[in-house]
């Protein structure tokens, strides 16, 4: 761009004032409970990952002899790299916490490693990604092939380039490492370089493959250096179909990956702060209250297999693969940014129950993180090992559990303090010489109270106190969640300074504060239900900010059958177990037990339960025992059976296979032949009697599947499975004509995609004797 263009774009730039800002994590201490408890393995793991193993193709591709064996997982993939960043914000963060030097020495350490690899390629690319020389070179030319996450063979490689430049900005703004601005520097000046030529039109096909939050790194960038350069790259990081539609209010976001869109909305939030460009505002907000409202389940996570379905469609939206992890990670990300925009208790409401519900149901107690939080009944949790899971979501965990507590507080410069999150904690406001100190047992004083609590108990206090050295004139903001109906009321000592009625407010006290003041309000909160969206009687049980999810002991899915009743008719607390609720009269197959959802870390669980009255459920019941009924005789005529997805099963039917995609929910696994693409394998059948063929099919929402179903070369159907069945795998039969099947004891099956659409997702297929 022109100089003068330059110019003119700086001089139409009006940042917008922020009406709220967050406090540095180094001026906010967690002192106790569930997040200090997920800090201490987060940060023993860091000390046990070895920065030469995360460079090792850093160092590769620099012509470098790396120094460590690679890790597993993606890091050994096509995305390798990504791990790097991600592990820098991790150590930045808990450096910046806790000031222990064992994390800067290894930021420092991989800083000058990286500053060796650009002196040996002056190009400045830094890049750990397999191949990817000969892939830029082809882009730089302008040879783009792009889709969801290929970009010329390589595996969404700005996503990766955008997670070091993220951890590069980290290790510079939390742990003061300079030199790490430099190499961030050198890199984007190698995207500048690599993309000058690019048209609009090529920009926009690139963008169709994945690009994380490159537009939020390069934004930032700029506004450390005021580089305009960096800015202007930024900018053509937009991708028009996507964010188009946003700015412009619609949500078009069906069919689309979750966390491909959700960090260019972080980007464009980040860039509305610096340039005051409306529509980077308001495309933001839309996606905000679109995701929030409309596709978010009630843990605080969103998407299905990755995937986001129709507005408000999320109640057969339920399997093992649901909520992403990183989704709700940078939902957060967005969520702070929105704050300081406009200081709404709805945005610590929704951060509330993120924080409570996913992020804290995300890691294991060894400090193992979850890929998907599964949502379907029966589901239990799949945890990353350390050294050969490094997934997406092993990164974003790393770097959420060493940030506890950073938005707990937000002030404004020395006139207000904002109260969100109620955790024990301490917050040095620096601009003002003032240390608020939060004294609460939350969460495990809350189970004794709730709907019956009486005047005479002794319900569950939030205390604050003051210290300063001289008195001090602000305005304390304290949020009245969503969750607590009753009036919020605030005491200094024993008179009621303020009071509040509104649930998702702010109850505000203005004062001029003294040191050693102290101040207490009560937390009371009742136990709900929260309906689907499309589904009233599909519900998840909560109290307070907390999601309940029942132990399940037996396989069979759990329902209420409370008539409508109010939840807190049939739902006591155990007597001694803190947040630990018992049905009473209302559980089957059996009474439940509910905990919080973040507890069940092991256990198989149910999290949301349709809700029937007991006709309803008699009718129910004689459905399912009908359903067992046919399983059973489907069983009992079973001659071969194969699990489709699964390596033995696939292997010991000597199945063959091009351009497939497998997958697993719900414990299965399935694949989809692709356009173009088509599975084969063997199965056992009767050469004289005769024989049908069960398919089971994985109701996949987003796709309108054609194929063809061969058998020895010969189409037995063309298959059209317009009537899906969401999240459910279900069966089809087709006769086998005796001619396929006479005088043979085993015949190839295969599935063949027609051309320009894929196929269905096959989770199983059985040969049976016909009745």
């Amino acid at each position: 761009m022109p100089l003068l263009s330059l110019l003119a774009m700086n001089a139409m730039m009006v940042p917008p004032k922020l009406q709220a800002q967050p406090f540095p994590l180094g001026a906010i201490k967690v002192l106790a409970g569930p997040f200090v408890e997920a800090n201490k393995p987060c940060a023993d793991y860091l000390l046990e990952i070895e920065p030469d193993r995360l460079l090792h193709n850093f160092r590769k591709n620099a012509g470098l002899e790396p120094k460590g064996k690679i890790y597993g997982g993606w890091e050994n993939s096509g995305l390798a790299g990504h791990s790097l960043g991600h592990y820098l914000s991790a150590c930045a963060q808990q450096y910046a916490s806790t000031k222990d030097r064992r994390y800067k020495a290894n930021i420092n350490y991989i800083i000058d490693e990286l500053v060796a690899c650009q002196k040996a390629r002056p190009d400045g690319c830094i890049s750990a990604i397999p191949n990817g020389d000969k892939v830029w070179d082809e882009i730089r030319k302008g040879e783009i092939r792009s889709k969801g996450f290929d970009l010329n063979g390589l595996w969404s490689p700005w996503y990766t380039h955008h997670k070091v430049f993220a951890g590069l900005l980290d290790a510079q703004a939390l742990a003061g490492n300079q030199k790490a601005l430099g190499v961030a520097e050198k890199f984007a000046d190698w995207a500048i370089e690599l993309t000058k030529g690019f048209s609009d039109a090529q920009w926009q096909e690139m963008l169709g493959t994945e690009y994380g939050g490159m537009n939020e790194s390069l934004a930032e960038l700029y506004a450390r250096t005021g580089k305009a350069k960096y800015l202007e790259i930024a900018r053509k990081f937009y991708d028009r179909k996507v964010l188009d539609p946003l700015a412009a209010g619609k949500d078009e976001l069906q069919g689309k990956h979750s966390n491909t869109q959700i960090p260019k909305l972080v980007g464009l939030a980040r860039l509305y702060e610096i340039t005051g460009e409306e529509k980077d505002r308001k495309a933001a907000e839309f996606f905000w209250k679109a995701i929030v409202k409309d596709h978010t389940y009630a843990i605080g996570g969103n998407s299905n297999h990755e995937y986001l379905g129709p507005p408000g469609k999320l109640s057969d939206r339920l399997s093992t693969n649901t909520a992403e992890t990183c989704n709700t990670y940078n939902m957060l990300r967005l969520t702070r940014h929105l704050f300081e925009w406009e200081p709404k208790a709805e945005y610590a409401d929704f951060y509330e129950r993120a924080y409570l519900n996913h992020i804290l149901a995300s890691q294991n107690k060894d400090g193992m993180m979850t890929y998907f939080m599964p949502l379907s009944s029966g589901s239990s949790r799949r945890y990353s090992n350390k050294f050969n899971d490094f997934t997406c979501c092993h990164g974003s965990g790393i770097e959420t559990h060493t940030k506890h507590g950073d938005s707990a507080y937000f002030f404004a410069g020395k006139e207000k303090l904002w109260v969100n999150l109620f955790m024990p904690s301490t917050v040095l406001w620096k601009e003002t010489g003032v240390t608020v100190t939060q004294q609460t047992s939350f969460p495990d004083d809350f189970h004794t109270f709730g709907e019956n609590w009486k005047e005479e108990d002794q319900p569950p206090t939030v205390g604050l106190s003051f210290s300063m050295f001289a008195p001090r004139a602000f305005e304390l903001l304290i949020r009245h969640p969503g969750w607590m109906k009753q009036p919020l009321e605030v005491m200094v000592g024993n008179k009621i300074v303020a009071r509040s009625t509104k649930p998702s407010s702010y109850v505000s006290v203005k004062r001029t504060w003294n040191d050693g003041d102290e101040l207490k309000f009560v937390l009371r909160p009742t136990l709900h239900t929260e309906s689907m969206p499309d589904n009233k009687n599909r519900v998840a049980v909560m109290y307070g900010p907390y999601v309940l999810a029942a132990e399940m002991l037996s396989p069979r899915i759990p329902v209420l059958v409370n008539g409508g009743r109010p939840v807190a008719e049939w739902l006591l607390p155990v007597p001694g177990k803190p947040l630990e609720f018992r049905t009473v009269g209302v559980g089957r197959p059996e009474e439940l037990v509910f905990r919080p959802f973040y507890e069940h870390k092991q256990n198989r669980y149910a999290t949301y339960f349709d809700q029937f009255d007991e006709a309803r459920w008699k009718r129910l019941e004689a459905e399912f025992r009908a359903e067992e009924e046919r399983v059973k005789d489907l069983e009992a005529r079973t001659i071969d059976y194969v699990r489709i997805g699964e390596m033995q099963p696939e292997r010991d039917h000597k199945l063959k296979s091009e351009k497939n995609d497998v997958r697993e929910s719900n414990g299965r696994g399935f694949r989809t032949p692709l356009a173009g693409g088509w599975f084969e394998f063997e199965m056992k059948v009767d050469p004289a009697k005769p024989v049908d063929l069960v398919m089971t099919y994985w109701g996949s929402d987003r796709s309108d599947p054609s194929f063809e179903i061969l058998v020895d070369g010969v189409k037995l159907v063309m298959e059209d499975l317009p009537s899906r069945k969401p999240n459910l795998f279900f069966d089809e039969a087709r006769a086998l004509p005796e001619m396929m099947t006479k005088g043979k004891s085993s015949v190839t099956i295969r599935v063949q995609a027609i051309p320009g659409k894929a196929a269905a997702a096959v989770a199983g297929a059985r040969t049976i004797f016909r009745k």
